[in-house]
């Protein structure tokens, strides 16, 4: 058994740390086990140094096919330059591609003619495709004439993310929500399937009438996420100037569908009642925003953290996990959480929601109300919380090993070959 964390770090070497390249103009390196029964093509715009779940997920599936000698997988997302790197029948393209604008650490997929040169060079079998705005119309065009299905892994809900509070939405966004939609049903024309990993997405997507969807719950690292780096929790603390007491947090991208801004409208009123602190993990665009909002002068800033481990330490150390954001596909982080044996908070909508009913590990607020999260976070901290984190512990290892997520997964890309 090859170290994860080795296979990992070889794979997501920095590109300037690579020789130079050109992939759309150099030769490009022979397939890799060509003789897999099966081999995936991922792509998506939304894989950075500092992104999260899809990030992971993908590094994920990587170790999984690493494994799996009839298996292969080619890695295609956008980066600071040309790179290519690869680790026991998984490859890595980096294409180069400007920042988007306001979304660090992303950048555009812009490389149309690398894109068709890699597709015709690895030959996959089937072609996941990560990512809504531009990868999609790249890959239709690079596959325009073979016969490689394209399936659509919905990690976005950008309808929602350009009108994330139902029923609080003005004329102009609602209008662009319906806009997206459009868009969406349009998109949904290119694909014999969409995956999904919960059923807050496939309910969204079939009242929309987007209606072939395939339901791939994510998973967690249980090794590594585990309850006993909890006995860590006063070390860690410490380590990272956390402070003492009951204490919540939140590990992600600081940007606006996260709604990280009702935390910090409630937490005046759980302070006060509970004396339960806030710590805050990450890094994006609304920062100066939240150290500026009247309580952000009690919350604890920390910055994103890339290494796994320290980041489960991190989980394990906090009392409660908090999961504001409403439009959440499914959550990576808070099953890390529930895995460690912390409980979570999330908001009633979105795909955490469904991981606190199911796991029975914690509780949920009306989504984008501020009174609401702080009622329910006070009740959460009265509650014996050890016991709570044990029966998240149990939900995440019965129905979220890394192994069965992609069991399900590769089963899915076989009957639609078969299809």
């Amino acid at each position: 058994m090859h170290s994860t964390a080795t296979f990992v770090d070889r794979l997501v070497q920095p590109e300037e740390s690579l020789p130079a390249v050109d992939i759309g103009r150099d030769p490009l390196p022979p397939i890799l086990r060509p003789e897999a029964e099966l081999g995936v093509l991922d792509i998506t715009e939304w894989f950075g140094s500092t992104s999260g779940g899809i990030r992971t997920y993908l590094l994920q599936k990587a170790q999984y096919v690493a494994a799996r000698p009839r298996l292969r997988q080619v890695l295609t997302v956008p980066g600071s330059l040309d790179a290519i790197t690869e680790e026991d029948g998984v490859r890595m393209y980096r294409l180069q591609g400007p920042p988007i604008p306001r979304q660090k650490p992303y950048r555009f997929m812009l490389a149309t003619r690398s894109v068709a040169k890699i597709v015709r060079h690895e030959k996959p079998d089937i072609i996941e495709i990560g990512s809504p705005f531009m990868v999609p119309w790249i890959v239709r065009h690079a596959t325009k004439r073979l016969d490689v299905p394209l399936i659509c892994f919905y990690h976005t809900n950008l309808p929602r993310m350009f009108a994330p509070r139902a029923g609080r939405n003005g004329p102009a966004r609602r209008a662009v929500y319906r806009a997206s939609w459009s868009y969406m049903r349009r998109l949904d024309r290119l694909f014999p399937l969409t995956v999904v990993t919960s059923a807050f997405s496939a309910n969204d997507l079939a009242r929309e009438g987007i209606t072939r969807i395939a339901k791939v719950p994510l998973g967690v690292d249980l090794e590594r996420f585990t309850p006993r780096r909890r006995e860590l929790a006063t070390e860690t603390r410490q380590k990272y100037g956390m402070p003492e007491g009951p204490l919540a947090g939140f590990v992600g991208r600081f940007a606006s569908e996260k709604e990280l801004d009702v935390v910090l409208d409630a937490w005046g009123e759980v302070e006060r009642r509970t004396g339960a602190r806030l710590v805050l993990v990450g890094t994006g665009p609304l920062e100066p925003m939240l150290r500026a909002h009247k309580y952000g002068p009690r919350v604890t800033f920390l910055p994103f953290e890339s290494d796994r481990e320290a980041l489960a330490n991190m989980l394990a150390a906090l009392d409660v996990y908090i999961a504001p954001g409403s439009i959440e596909t499914f959550g990576l982080s808070s099953l890390e959480a529930l895995a460690s044996g912390t409980p979570v908070l999330s908001a009633d909508q979105g795909g955490v929601s469904e991981q606190v009913a199911a796991s029975a590990a914690g509780r949920t607020f009306e989504s984008g109300v501020a009174a609401s999260l702080a009622e329910e976070a006070i009740t959460l901290f009265s509650q014996d919380l050890d016991s709570l984190g044990r029966m998240g512990r149990v939900y995440a290892e019965t129905e979220h090993s890394w192994d069965t997520v992609f069991d399900r997964l590769f089963a899915v890309y076989r009957d639609v070959l078969r299809r």
